[in-house]
């Protein structure tokens, strides 16, 4: 059958994007931009944005502020998802909050009042048509809607941030101008099920009271369709026929009963059905195979999380027609899969269309001010994927529709829930209206979410799991929302009453370990499904910690045991503390931060690979098989110096390409705990014909050793290939390389490690919950006696459509034995000027030997060149600044 893609959604397939191109739109719409009801049956008009001020100002009710003539010109115009903080940072009242402790100036009196929104709009009513009023998601706190003088909804029916809200507001239109007004009431995290960050960033100051999501108005005629929803059963294991199902909610709006034809198609198969309903009668209409014999279908083109196949979409649409007019229609994108899971040994292991999946995916932070930057987020989303990350956990704050709409087309699969630390697992406070909002989220949200199939499951607790009472309420309105995927009782090890065990393990680490941490099956070591686990702080280079930290803020980088305002508030994560001491102890004592910076990135690099690499060997572990890791954070929700695979600036530093070092589909690694070499295959075919070279170095550039062994890399898993020479001569700090390379000598994957001949040791019995300490320290401070290196470099540059890229070509032209250590390259608006950025790098941060050539490639927008000529910038550990021209046409 064929596929009904829109242009957009072409364009986003067409290419497998280092960045996106298509999806993100232009900048927001002004503020006071004009907005009119919907005119036609089936239209949406969304808020597009809003006038905002504070009760302490204007001090009327809403049964003015809604009044079509009263007058808003000295309010302040936000964007249309909009909290009431982020309306004020876009009005520029506080400078820049991302810089040193402007944050500050927003203080927490001015949120401890509700705040207007206020929207005029034209409308043209006529007999006949239905307009609603949506709240896509709830007002935090909670919120009372006036419309034209008159109070919709109060206090105490819009309560939290997901519930979302219709109603009928017909016979409140006015012919020419309405106005539409909003109050939000303070908020407090651990007093409503709204959001919170609780250590991850500086908290922002409004608690995110306000907007977050779209406001709309909707119309329809005597029937609307709402809900709508489509999924494809496989018969796993077989994938060569696909049973689907378009379920939508079909309403009838007035007072007298109405004869419907429902008619629409799931690609070119067309749907049909007439309907009679009862004066205002919903009812839910179901097409399946079983009535139409064509959503049988054959030979489906099944979608794939991007490491195992591609991520075709299909697209179901209704429309609803009385009388032979148009009373209303729908629509929906998904995706042909399925999603199971189950425990393995004791572990949660999930598997997409019959085959198992291990998940290696980071944990998402949403902008502090809850901002929707499409661009943004595209741009994040394409790092993800060029990383080689396969899931996003979204604890506590799913997104915006769009995100899912990308992940669906990038094929990164989403794990989401309920946050901890707040009212949502305060389970002992929970009231009557507690329990309510609760199922209402839950269902809300789902309802929201089900038909993408880049979801893989739903976790009701994060570090606590709720009892029978809530796990019912949970588990009632999943089922209300048609959930099909798996639902987890905590991200912690504990089990509710119904879904028992989760599978899931969530002891730590928060902050700095060495590699080999996480090859002992301990804590958080390679076993069981790691939930959230890393090694804390992550220093960005310097010219990133520049633009958020004050000359003041990077002097006291060296001093570990000064307070550090972006890091964290909580006192556990304020401090480099161990975090400097290990530094010192395995590289030197770093002279400036400038040197710590440096050496920041080599820590960052080694442990956050081991992390990921650990996982996938023990992927195979059969007795203790490792089954999935999130890493503690993929991104800052505002810039921080801790929890991050890329910073918030979008810079790929050592962190995120240890990371992409570790997730590459086909590679072979070292084992920190038995110096065992192995290779990993993500795909799900066998790729026989291998061979792996390993060869070790001394610090000065003597070859001590030389091997290379054959190998099958296993389909979806990993496999041992001996272990690693131990030559006798070994300089204390020394390097490994292993080559994986195909029959024909074509090099598949490289990787490099500068090890040492003392080990890093732990001392699991003084764990605590974010940390196990060391007793022993790897020594890698040969790195800085290392001789002086030398490369050669040349770049070229090609137009791509609205991308540039470059490609560097990198030599080692030392006359002797020396290596050019961990050499990163940049791309400047022209000599002298900013690094562009976000820039997707096939690789960075890498090392050559002598006559070794490599061979780097960068992808970034055309226009964040600013009119200049591209220059590529190296640097490296041992190496001298270089910069060479990239010279093609722009």
């Amino acid at each position: 059958m064929r596929l009904r893609r829109t242009p957009k959604l072409l364009a986003a397939l067409a290419v497998f994007v280092p960045l996106l191109s298509a999806q993100a739109p232009g900048p927001p719409a002004p503020a006071g931009a004009p907005m009119t009801a919907p005119a036609a049956s089936g239209q949406i008009s969304t808020v597009p944005d809003w006038r905002l001020q504070t009760s302490k100002v204007v001090t009327a009710g809403g049964d003015t502020f809604s009044q079509p003539a009263y007058d808003d010109s000295g309010w302040y115009p936000v964007p249309a998802r909009s909290t009431v903080l982020a309306g004020l940072v876009a009005n520029g009242k506080y400078g820049d909050v991302n810089y040193g402790t402007n944050l500050q100036r927003a203080e927490r009196s001015e949120f401890t009042v509700p705040w207007w929104y206020r929207k005029a709009f034209t409308a043209d009513p006529q007999p006949g048509a239905h307009t609603f009023l949506k709240l896509n998601g709830g007002i935090i706190s909670r919120g009372e809607v006036w419309l034209n003088g008159v109070k919709v909804a109060g206090t105490d029916q819009v309560v939290g941030a997901y519930p979302t809200h219709e109603f009928d507001v017909t016979s409140l239109l006015r012919k020419g101008g309405n106005a539409l007004a909003i109050k939000a009431m303070p908020a407090d995290p651990q007093q409503d099920l709204s959001i919170h960050f609780i250590d991850w960033a500086q908290l922002p100051p409004d608690r995110n009271q306000g907007l977050f999501r779209d406001v709309q108005l909707t119309r329809s005629g005597a029937v609307s369709l709402r809900d709508i929803r489509a999924d494809g059963d496989l018969p796993l294991p077989d994938l060569s026929s696909a049973d689907v199902t378009v379920k939508a909610d079909v309403r009838n709006n007035s007072a007298q009963s109405v004869t419907t034809e429902i008619s629409g198609k799931v690609g070119e198969i067309p749907l049909n059905r007439m309907v009679t309903l009862a004066p205002g009668e919903t009812r839910t209409l179901t097409f399946s195979p079983a009535d139409t014999p064509a959503l049988k279908i054959a030979q489906p083109q099944v979608w794939w999380p991007f490491t195992m196949g591609g991520q075709p979409m299909y697209e179901a649409s209704l429309d609803a027609a009385v009388g032979g007019a148009l009373s209303d229609s729908v629509e929906t994108k998904f995706g042909i899969r399925e999603v199971t899971s189950r425990l393995n040994q004791g572990a949660r292991e999930f598997s997409v269309n019959g085959k198992p999946f291990l998940v290696r995916g980071g944990g998402w932070a949403s902008d502090l001010f809850l901002r929707t930057d499409l661009r943004r987020i595209g741009d994040q989303l394409n790092l993800v994927r060029s990383m080689g990350m396969n899931t996003i956990r979204l604890e506590g704050k799913p997104e915006n529709d769009e995100f899912y709409d990308l992940a669906d087309q990038l094929g990164i699969m989403l794990l989401t829930g309920w946050e901890c630390c707040s009212k949502w697992e305060d389970y002992g406070s929970f009231d009557a209206e507690d329990n309510v909002v609760a199922g209402q989220s839950a269902e809300s949200e789902a309802k929201r979410i089900r038909n993408h199939p880049s979801m893989l499951g739903f976790m009701i607790g994060s570090d606590a799991a709720p009892g029978a009472g809530l796990e019912k309420i949970y588990l009632d309105a999943l089922n209300r929302a048609d959930w099909k995927l798996p639902v987890i009782s905590s991200a912690k090890a504990f089990s509710s009453p119904q879904l028992g065990s989760p599978g899931m393990k969530m002891d730590g680490p928060y902050w700095w370990e060495p590699p080999n941490y996480w090859y002992n099956e301990q804590k958080g070591g390679a076993f069981g499904f790691a939930s959230e686990i890393g090694p804390g702080p992550t220093i960005p280079e310097m010219e990133e910690l520049k633009k958020f930290l004050t000359p003041e803020d990077i002097a006291k980088l060296t001093d570990y045991n000064a307070t550090q305002y972006h890091l964290s508030p909580s006192t556990t994560f304020n401090k480099l503390s161990f975090w400097g001491t290990a530094l010192d102890r395995r590289y030197g004592r770093p002279a400036n931060p400038e040197a710590l910076v440096r050496k920041a990135q080599l820590a960052n690099y080694e442990t956050n690979r081991a992390q990921f690499e650990a996982f996938g060997r023990d992927w195979s572990d059969s007795g203790k098989p490792a089954t999935g890791v999130i890493y503690w954070m993929l991104n800052n929700a505002w810039p921080t110096a801790y929890w991050h695979l890329y910073d918030y600036y979008l810079d790929t530093a050592g962190s995120y390409f240890g990371a992409k070092t570790a997730l590459r589909p086909l590679h072979v690694q070292y084992s920190y705990d038995d110096k065992s070499l192995a290779v990993v295959n993500t795909g799900l075919e066998t790729v026989p014909g291998l061979r792996v070279e390993v060869t070790v170095f001394n610090a000065d550039g003597t070859e001590k050793a030389k091997e290379t062994r054959p190998v099958e890399a296993k389909a979806n898993g990993s496999v041992r290939v001996g272990t690693l020479p131990q030559p006798a001569g070994l300089s204390t700090t020394y390097f490994t390389r292993l080559l994986l390379t195909d029959a024909a000598g074509k090099v598949l994957d490289r990787n490099v490690y500068w090890l040492s001949t003392r080990a890093d040791t732990l001392d699991y019995g003084s764990s605590t919950w974010y940390h196990t300490p060391q007793t022993g320290y790897a020594d890698l401070t040969g790195l800085d006696q290392l001789p002086k290196g030398s490369i050669a470099a040349h770049a070229k540059s090609t137009v791509e459509g609205d991308r540039t890229r470059t490609e560097v070509t990198l030599t080692n032209n030392a006359a002797g034995r020396q290596v050019a250590f961990f050499v990163k390259a940049t791309v400047r608006k022209g000599a002298g000027g900013p690094e562009v950025l976000p820039t997707d790098w096939s690789d960075n941060y890498v090392t050559l030997w002598p006559g070794e050539t490599l061979r780097l490639s960068a992808t970034y927008r055309s226009a964040d060149l600013g009119g200049t000529a591209p220059v590529v910038e190296l640097s490296g550990h041992n190496v001298e600044p270089l910069v060479v021209a990239a010279p093609g046409r722009y």
